[in-house]
């Protein structure tokens, strides 16, 4: 896609802060996720060291290691290179041998081998705007196998667009105020500035545009963030 002037670039929208080392170094702690509810979800639904996951957007591998515990393959991509410098690391700290890494995003990840069996992608989508989010969908559709799974978490608005005031600043007024325990009012603020988030009444549409059958969706008591099981038709 690099011959393409008009392509969208990544790294661009990746956000600053996700290219800053020092930043990077304290994501895990301030992030607070816990992969294992997902890793068991997709055990629970017959992964197994047959199959192949791709992270897309994996960030520092927290999710990507422990899927590497389920999957016999785990291609994690990621267009950060501090980030992928942490996973890097931390995967030779672990000697894990079934994880691939590789510097790439949702519109430039060029897939090899066997289709895989499960995409999962948390928290990556919104740095795409709405028009390269529906592509990155269509190409993640051509990854998957016929029915394999895409597991998508991320920063999803719940609500008409005449509630999106008082669901932020509900939102926004419940963040911490150390940095250290998590993303302050200020931090959320400027994603929602410089950064895409959308609507669950434009993404699930693009969802099903793209080939995806839903069969979960969930979404936050805040209606900040929703997560979805989707199916390759």
């Amino acid at each position: 896609m690099a011959e393409r002037d008009w392509w969208l670039d990544e790294r661009a929208y990746a956000g600053a802060e996700h290219l800053d080392p020092a930043y990077v170094a304290a994501y895990g702690s301030k992030a607070g996720f816990d992969p294992y509810p997902d890793v068991q979800l997709l055990r629970d639904l017959g992964s197994d060291a047959s199959q192949t996951l791709v992270d897309l957007g994996a960030g520092d591998g927290t999710f990507a290691l422990a899927a590497a515990e389920v999957f016999g393959r785990v291609v994690a991509v990621d267009v950060s290179p501090a980030m992928l410098d942490v996973l890097r690391h931390r995967i030779d700290a672990g000697r894990t041998a079934n994880v691939e890494v590789v510097a790439a995003g949702l519109l430039s990840y060029a897939h090899e081998g066997a289709p895989a069996d499960v995409v999962y992608c948390r928290n990556a989508l919104h740095q795409l705007p709405d028009l390269w989010k529906a592509v990155a969908l269509d190409r993640i559709a051509a990854i998957l196998r016929p029915r394999g799974l895409l597991r998508l978490r991320d920063l999803v608005l719940s609500v008409d667009p005449s509630g999106v005031a008082a669901v932020v600043e509900e939102w926004l007024d419940a963040a911490p105020t150390d940095p250290r325990a998590g993303w302050t009012r200020a931090e959320l603020a400027t994603h929602l500035r410089g950064e895409y988030s959308t609507f669950s009444w434009l993404l699930e549409p693009m969802l099903a545009r793209a080939g995806f059958a839903i069969e979960d969706a969930s979404y936050s008591a805040a209606r900040t963030h929703a997560g979805y099981l989707c199916r390759r038709r």
